[in-house]
């Protein structure tokens, strides 16, 4: 297996042409060498009709089976896949942010070790989001920067690079949504890695649906939300599980 200095994990749901044109707008704007997981459920995924499309980039791109079901254990297959240097998640109805994934490399090797895509920071925006989930995501991050040491402004954007030494270091315990961002986050402040974030642009997809679900997923973000107060203010530490 090869590894590349950057692995580019998209958990996909039947998104069909969609991650073609995603892949071709990669390829053609991101210069750091890296390679392409895409990480789904199912056999019968769409993705497997555009199997001849995948294979005239130059990029080089992997399907990657969830073990599972669900964006969770999807993402977390991509994560472990490899030993590649750092792992960016990215979502797969994004086209205007490849534009930033070289920046988010060269932020990881001037050492930091989770590198935000954040939309609450000057230059980041976040355009049409339902009021619920926008009320929700605002509160959880203005907060988190407000009264913990989590040195960010957008802290539950699932869109984010991770090190291989910070997959390695911890457990990632989060089952359900993206959850594991948060948790990946809270657990390198805890650990007293780097962090830095650098502006993004996101906007509510125009197509297909969202396979966000607040209420269900809610109790595994709060479980991280907690835990990143809790390093500021019992001044915890990680402990590694047995």
């Amino acid at each position: 297996m090869n590894n590349f200095p950057l692995d580019i994990v998209i958990p996909i749901y039947n998104e069909g042409e969609k991650i073609i044109k995603l892949i071709n707008l990669i390829e053609k704007n991101v210069r750091t060498n890296h390679r392409i997981l895409l990480c789904y459920d199912n056999k019968t995924d769409d993705i497997f009709k555009f199997e001849s499309k995948l294979s005239k980039f130059d990029s080089e791109i992997k399907l990657v089976q969830n073990p599972e079901q669900g964006p969770c254990s999807a993402i977390k297959a991509g994560l472990n896949y490899g030993e590649s240097e750092s792992v960016i998640v990215y979502p797969a109805d994004d086209f205007i942010n490849f534009n930033i994934i070289d920046k988010m490399y060269e932020a990881f090797k001037s050492g930091n070790d989770v590198v935000v895509a954040s939309r609450f920071m000057k230059g980041g925006s976040m355009v049409g989001c339902p009021v619920v989930k926008s009320i929700l995501v605002r509160f959880a991050s203005t907060t988190l920067y407000f009264f913990s040491s989590i040195p960010v402004k957008d802290a539950s954007n699932g869109f984010r690079l991770f090190s291989r030494k910070l997959i390695n270091t911890v457990e990632i315990e989060s089952r359900l949504g993206f959850a594991y961002s948060l948790e990946l986050l809270a657990k390198c402040n805890r650990l007293r890695f780097g962090i830095k974030e650098i502006p993004a642009q996101w906007e509510e997809r125009s197509e297909g649906s969202s396979r966000f679900k607040i209420l269900k997923w809610l109790p595994d973000y709060l479980r991280w939300y907690f835990y990143g107060l809790e390093t500021t203010w019992f001044r915890k530490k990680y402990v590694r599980k047995k």
